[in-house]
């Protein structure tokens, strides 16, 4: 199924039933008191999440959601059916906005996660309960209410513990398809990877989410290349693991401004991105010297004044050392 973070919907919640006006009418009484019934209330609205929901895909079709109205209450007292709720089921990681208002309304970030988004029209009270001493004989009932109609966006963030970010290239699709089961399309040329891929990583008894994210370049939080489509689906996790390709750059310098195109672009999107925790990787070191390694990693160090790993998803160098750093990073406490 295609891949789709972003739906707009409309949902409308139930009327309630409108309350009866009504007598008894039954032989030898023949002043018989009120006895209408209230009208049943509108069906509510809800949206629970669903595991096995990994794409907003199936919104695109269905446009409106309409809860069942409250029937109308009747004589004998006798109150109108409630009108049947609707459950919406949405991926986890789904946030609804308010279109009108532009306001969050929900972030559903738990599995089997419920709630109530709009709720139906209350049933009109029937004449019954409006006799009193002075009014024996109501002649009028109380109409239901009516329900909310809600126009909302739906945005999808995949919840991962860790994103795997860098240029186009940097070998994030090889990367996580060697330390997971995902299978990512591979290919020599930029932007292979136009979704976002979700792998399952498991050291010893322990496991995590890792998200490839797709290449960013210069100006992606103005919209370029596949732009800002998928900065928000690094929100979310914990972590960064940037891989920075330095196989093709001929001088030190050139790896690093390309490291620092991506954070420069992450602050554009949201300053707090450079706040969290971030593991830098030299990839694609297989097809480099040791001298050039040794050059390329003390030029790294020093300008970012801390350890940098190299790596190779080809020739699995490090690669179990990453995983274990990946490990040890997501259970640290952030300070």
């Amino acid at each position: 199924m295609k891949f789709i973070d972003e739906a707009k919907i409309t949902i409308v919640s139930g009327n309630g039933g409108n309350g009866c006006v009504s007598f008894r009418r039954e032989k030898f009484i023949p002043r018989g008191g009120p006895d209408g019934g209230d009208g049943g209330n509108g069906g509510n609205v809800y949206l629970i999440t669903d595991r096995n929901m990994n794409t907003l895909a199936y919104f695109r079709g269905n446009k409106i959601y309409t809860a069942q109205n409250g029937e109308i209450g009747s004589g004998r007292q006798r109150h109108g059916k409630y009108g049947e709720d609707i459950h919406i089921k949405v991926p986890v990681g789904t946030q609804i906005r308010n279109i009108e208002t532009n306001d969050i309304v929900a972030d559903m970030v738990e599995e089997n996660q419920i709630i109530l988004i709009a709720k139906g029209g209350r049933g009109g009270l029937g004449n019954m309960n409006f006799k009193t001493s002075t009014n024996q004989a109501p002649k009028f009932a109380m109409p239901g209410e009516e329900g909310q109609t809600l126009n909302l966006e739906f945005e999808l963030k995949l919840l991962a513990d860790i994103a795997l970010i860098g240029l186009p290239n940097a070998g994030k699709s090889t990367l996580i398809s060697r330390i997971s089961a995902a299978k990512p399309k591979i290919a020599d040329y930029p932007f292979t990877t136009l979704e976002p891929n979700l792998g399952v990583v498991t050291v010893d008894d322990k496991s995590f989410v890792v998200a490839d994210i797709p290449g960013l370049i210069e100006k992606a939080a103005e919209g370029r290349g596949l732009g800002i489509k998928f900065l928000k689906h690094i929100e979310r996790t914990s972590a960064f693991i940037h891989l920075v390709d330095c196989a093709l750059c001929v001088e030190e310098f050139e790896a690093y401004d390309g490291y620092s195109t991506i954070r420069q672009e992450l602050y554009k999107y949201n300053p707090n991105l450079l706040d969290k925790k971030e593991i830098v990787c030299l990839t694609k070191t297989d097809a480099m010297t040791d001298e050039e390694i040794s050059r390329f990693k003390g030029y790294f160090e020093s300008e970012l004044d801390k350890q940098i790993l190299v790596i190779s998803s080809v020739s699995g160098r490090n690669i179990d050392l990453l995983k274990q750093l990946m490990l040890k990073t997501i259970e640290e406490p952030k300070l």
